[in-house]
């Protein structure tokens, strides 16, 4: 078969979406017999393959052609991916010198070129690394004007997306919503080069997350799953997808899955040289193993997380209260709380911020964070925050000594987490509702609630939510207001037993055991085995076993 021969036919698998096939015939033809356009698409489909060297070798090759043959407005595109390649792999410098390239060549095409348009795209990350938000939006508008000019869906696509995004920033979240419609609208209606389109897809749902807008997360990943499941060998914007489906999964209450899922998105991140974004799924991860009880492995996520140069707070302030550190928690979220910032990262922070000033009893401050999220709830049009916003009311109207007053909120609230199908939640606003009934003499319908919650609880692996729970409306009558599982542990551990043989006799797992252990010594103030043996004897809590 003749070189012309096995170029038709790459291009053809390349045109298909056979992105590995394609490539190993371009690579069997000497880099010399290539034209530009035939290396940009080899780029391209190493790009998508995840064989981010070999991308910019051949975008590298794609560009020296496209200066030679005098095509500036070809080579300022190569530079335009070139930047991308660099911003999206950690390699900043380079993502830098060829934006600057970029930028000279388009000096020198007509006012208002496509590629103009491409470089200013390029250019709004700059401004967004620097905090320029203002410069940003307005790259993000002269991307899809040059989109829309040119009828250059992907541009116009990625553009509407990114102003989307800017919009969000600016606390403009319906405008933003809007925005990313328009952009999925264009994106899945048109043709769009698969890079652009992944880019596309992946913005628009993050920016979803942001705003907890979990109808559109739900609809829009699943569209991503299905395009990446129809492209052989795709490794860039896999990890993304996976991380997006375990966002779903968690709320959902699939946790085993959503982990599992998360640890694919890690590999994929690596896979793909997308290691600056591993961050953000070390810190997902943490954040569900922190739920399950799992705090050594938790802290290790969230160091995880740190070293990759993503924040895990507010997860890292709520680990801190599961050990019994209130005080360091409470300092976490009120620095926090004192940072200024976009309306979509106070969201974030909130729900967190209600629960440890609760455990460190400033009630008052606790309301105010309920009010804001209450507030943002409302501009967002977010179902979600709505339901937070009305457990953190709940939560507070019970902590100042009104569970009349909390009832109303808890229940709205479990009806709203139960319509938008997140167990977890339902079942911690369910659990509050029967915290209030204690309170206020209803028993029976008290032990319906907190038995229906605990069902529940236990179903998705929230283990420590149970122990909680266990404690209600008796833990008052126990020493250092242990639950009555730590209790029973606490009893074992006196009669001289090991972790392995409680975990035996308690039908738990040896690493729940070691859990309800380090959570009694934080409760008793005591480092050792033999004194809190000691502990139990003193308070006869051991003959309660027998």
């Amino acid at each position: 078969m003749g070189v012309v021969d096995e170029l038709v036919r790459a291009r053809a698998e390349f045109e298909r979406g056979e992105w590995s096939a394609a490539l190993d015939r371009w690579s069997a033809v000497d880099a010399d017999g290539l034209t530009a356009d035939d290396l940009e698409s080899s780029a391209a489909a190493a790009h998508l393959l995840g064989r981010v060297g070999d991308a910019v070798e051949r975008y590298r090759r794609a560009f020296d052609t496209r200066v030679s043959d005098g095509d500036t407005a070809g080579a300022a595109r190569c530079a335009f991916h070139l930047s991308m390649i660099g911003r999206t792999s950690g390699d900043q410098s380079a993502g830098a010198a060829w934006l600057a390239r970029g930028e000279r060549l388009v000096e020198a095409l007509p006012e208002g070129s496509l590629e103009s348009g491409y470089v200013a795209f390029a250019r709004m990350f700059s401004h967004l690394g620097a905090g320029r938000f203002a410069e940003a939006g307005t790259c993000a508008v002269e991307a899809t004007e040059a989109g829309r000019r040119h009828d250059d869906a992907a541009l116009l696509a990625t553009g509407l997306c990114a102003q989307g995004r800017m919009a969000i920033y600016g606390d403009r979240i319906p405008d933003g919503l809007s925005l990313l419609d328009e952009s999925m609208l264009e994106a899945t209606s048109r043709i769009v080069a698969p890079v652009m389109l992944g880019h596309v897809y992946c913005t628009a749902i993050e920016g979803c997350q942001e705003v907890s807008d979990l109808r559109r997360v739900v609809e829009w990943t699943q569209l991503l799953h299905r395009w990446c499941t129809e492209q052989p060998g795709l490794v860039t914007f896999t990890g993304q997808c996976s991380l997006h489906r375990a966002q779903v999964m968690r709320a959902h209450g699939a946790w085993d899955a959503a982990l599992e899922e998360l640890t694919a998105a890690i590999e994929r991140y690596r896979l793909a040289g997308a290691i600056d974004a591993v961050g953000q799924a070390a810190c997902e991860r943490g954040d569900l193993l922190r739920l399950r009880g799992d705090l050594e492995a938790a802290e290790a996520a969230y160091q995880r997380s740190a070293e990759h140069g993503y924040d895990p707070q507010p997860g890292s302030a709520l680990l801190w209260l599961a050990r019994g550190q209130t005080a360091a928690a409470l300092g976490a979220v009120r620095r926090l709380l004192a940072e200024p910032g976009p309306s979509v990262r106070r969201s974030r922070v909130l729900p967190a911020a209600v629960d440890v000033l609760l455990a460190a009893h400033d009630v008052d401050a606790a309301r105010d964070c309920a009010r804001e999220l209450d507030g943002l709830a409302e501009s967002f049009g977010s179902e979600v925050l709505a339901a937070a916003a009305s457990t953190a009311w709940g939560r507070v109207q019970l902590a100042s000594g009104d569970p009349a007053g909390a009832l109303p909120y808890l229940r709205k609230a479990h009806q709203a987490w139960v319509r938008l199908d997140m167990p977890h939640e339902a079942a911690l606003a369910q659990a509050g509702t029967g915290r209030a009934l204690v309170a206020l003499g209803d028993h029976e319908s008290a032990r319906r609630a907190l038995a229906s919650a605990r069902r529940v609880l236990v179903s998705v692996g929230a283990g420590p939510d149970v122990d909680d729970l266990d404690g209600v409306g008796s833990t008052a009558s126990r020493p250092a207001r242990l639950t009555e599982r730590e209790v029973e542990v606490l009893g074992l551990v006196a009669e001289g037993r090991s972790n392995a043989q409680i975990a035996s006799a308690l039908v738990l797992s040896d690493r729940t055991v070691a859990r309800h252990l380090s959570n009694i010594f934080t409760k008793l103030g005591v480092g050792s085995r033999t004194a809190a043996a000691a502990f139990a004897f003193e308070h006869d809590l051991v003959r309660r076993q027998g």
